[in-house]
C-alpha cells in the first residue's frame, strides 16, 4: 500500500510536470496566433517606409505585396473561410500549397510578409534586426526547431513566389524612364517652393493594376480650365484657396485638420543657410494605421487582421495608380504657383505643396478607396479614435465612420492650401469608384 502511494505520487508529479511543460512549450503558439504580432510587423514596415522616405505611390506598392503574401498563406490555412486570389488580381497565380504538417501558418505568414517587405525597401538591416529579435523571442517561448525550420522554409517559398509576381508589374522598367520635362504655360504644373523638387512618379500609370482593368478605368470629370479671368470657375476656386489661407491661423479647427492629414513623407525646413527635414507617414500609411485601429477595436483574429490589411492595401495600390494617371495627364498647376505669380508673391500655403500635379487630390482618392474597403468589412457606423498621428505630436481625432474620416482627409487639402475644391470633390468620387469596384470584384471571404 505504501509502495502504491509513492508510485501514485510520482506519477502524479510527472503528469503535472508534463502538463506544465506542454503549456510552456505552447506559449509560442499563443504568441503566433495573437494579431498583435502581425500589427507589430506591419508597424515595423511602416517605420522603415518613413525612414527610407518612400513616395506615396511607391509606399502603396511596399505595403501591398507583403500583405498579399501573408493573406495567401492564411487562405491556404483556412480555405473554408478565404478565397484564392488567383484569377482575381492581375498576373497572380496561387502560391505553393501548404502540405507540411510541421508548418505553423501564422509564423510562415509573418516570415513571408517580412521577407517580401525587406526586398522592397532600402534599410534591410532594420527589417532583419526586427525579424531576428522576433524569432529569438519565440524560441524562448518554446518554438520547436522543427516547426521553425518548416514554417520559415514555407514562408521563403511563398515570398519568392510573390516577389516573382512583383517583378512583372513594370516597376523596374519605370525606374529607367525619363523625368518629367517642365512645360511652358500658366496652366501646367511647375515645381514649387521651397525645394522645387522634380515631379514624383510621372510614369506610375504604367504600373500593373491589381483589380482595376486599367489605370484610366475611372477617370474623373475634367478639371476647370485654367483661366485667370476673374469670372471664371477656376479663378473663383483659386481665390477660395488664397482667401482661406489668409484666414487660417494655428488656433483654428481647419489648421488642426490640415496638419493631422498632412501625411507628407518629406517636409523640408529652411533656417538661413541650414536645411533639415521632417519625415512622416504617407497618406496610405495613415490608412494602414487606421486599419490597425479597426482590427484591434473589433478584436479581429490574426487571419481576419491580415484580411483587412489586404483589402485596404489593394484599395490604396489601385487608388494611387488611378489618381496618378489623372495627375500626369491633366498636369494642373498648384495654387501656390498661381497665387505667387498673380495675387501675392509672399503667400505660403499652410502645408508644404507636394511635388506632383494638382488634379485630382491623391489623399481624397486613396482615403475614400480605403474607407470603402474598411466599411465593407466593419460596417457603416464603425466609430473610432484615430491615434495614427499621435507619434508625430498631432493628437487624436474621432470619427463616427471610415467614410467620415475620408471626408475630413479630403477637405484637409483645401485647408492646407494645396488643392482646389474641384480636385477634392472629384477625387472623392474617383476613390469611391475604385473602392466600390474592388468590393464588387475582389472576393476574399467565402
Amino acid at each position: 500500500m505504501k509502495h502504491f502511494s509513492i508510485t501514485s505520487l510520482f506519477l502524479s508529479l510527472f503528469g503535472l510536470l508534463f502538463i506544465l511543460s506542454c503549456e510552456e512549450n505552447n506559449t509560442y503558439i499563443q504568441s503566433l496566433e495573437d494579431p498583435v504580432l502581425f500589427n507589430e510587423s506591419m508597424q515595423q514596415l511602416s517605420d522603415v517606409i518613413v525612414y527610407d522616405i518612400f513616395s506615396p505611390p511607391v509606399a502603396s506598392r511596399v505595403y501591398m505585396y507583403p500583405t498579399v503574401a501573408a493573406y495567401s498563406i492564411m487562405q491556404q490555412a483556412f480555405p473554408e473561410k478565404y478565397e484564392d486570389l488567383e484569377g482575381q488580381i492581375s498576373g497572380f497565380t496561387s502560391i505553393p500549397s501548404l502540405s507540411d504538417p510541421k508548418v505553423n501558418p501564422h509564423l510562415a505568414a509573418i516570415h513571408a510578409f517580412l521577407k517580401v517587405g525587406t526586398a522592397l525597401i532600402f534599410s534591410e538591416n532594420k527589417m532583419d534586426s526586427y525579424r531576428e529579435a522576433l524569432y529569438e523571442k519565440l524560441e524562448e517561448e518554446g518554438l520547436p526547431s522543427a516547426v521553425k525550420e518548416a514554417s520559415l522554409a514555407y514562408g521563403e517559398a511563398v515570398a519568392a513566389h510573390i516577389l516573382g509576381w512583383a517583378d512583372t508589374d513594370f516597376y523596374k522598367q519605370t525606374r529607367t524612364y525619363p523625368k518629367y520635362t517642365i512645360q511652358e504655360g500658366t496652366a501646367f504644373w511647375k515645381p514649387t517652393p521651397p525645394d522645387y523638387m522634380e515631379g514624383i512618379e510621372p510614369h506610375w500609370n504604367k504600373i500593373r493594376t491589381l483589380v482595376l482593368e486599367s489605370a484610366d478605368q475611372f477617370e474623373p470629370a475634367a478639371p476647370y480650365p485654367v483661366d485667370m479671368d476673374k469670372n471664371s470657375p477656376f479663378y473663383k476656386e483659386l481665390l477660395e484657396v488664397y482667401e482661406l489661407g489668409e484666414k487660417i491661423d494655428g488656433s483654428t479647427e481647419a489648421t488642426q485638420i490640415a496638419s493631422f492629414w498632412d501625411c507628407n513623407p518629406y517636409v523640408s525646413h529652411h533656417r538661413g543657410h541650414a536645411m533639415f527635414a521632417t519625415k512622416k507617414i504617407t497618406p496610405g500609411g495613415h490608412w494602414i494605421g487606421i486599419t490597425k485601429i479597426a482590427t484591434t477595436q473589433a478584436a479581429s483574429s490574426f487571419d481576419e487582421t491580415v484580411h483587412a490589411y489586404t483589402r485596404v492595401s489593394a484599395a490604396l495600390f489601385d487608388g494611387f495608380i488611378s489618381c496618378w494617371n489623372t495627375k500626369w495627364n491633366k498636369l494642373i498647376v498648384r495654387p501656390e504657383t498661381l497665387i505667387n505669380e498673380f495675387l501675392d508673391e509672399t503667400w505660403l500655403p499652410l502645408l508644404q505643396t507636394p511635388p506632383f500635379p494638382e488634379y485630382t487630390s491623391g489623399h481624397s482618392v486613396i482615403s475614400r478607396a480605403a474607407a470603402v474597403a474598411l466599411t465593407d468589412i466593419y460596417g457603416d457606423n464603425f466609430a473610432f479614435e484615430d491615434t495614427t498621428e499621435e507619434v508625430y505630436g498631432l493628437g487624436v481625432r474621432s470619427y463616427p465612420s471610415f467614410l467620415a474620416a475620408s471626408e475630413e482627409a479630403a477637405i484637409s487639402r483645401l485647408y492646407g492650401g494645396i488643392h482646389y475644391r474641384r480636385a477634392i470633390e472629384e477625387g472623392v468620387k474617383q476613390g469611391e469608384a475604385v473602392g466600390n469596384y474592388q468590393v464588387s470584384k475582389l472576393k476574399t471571404l467565402k
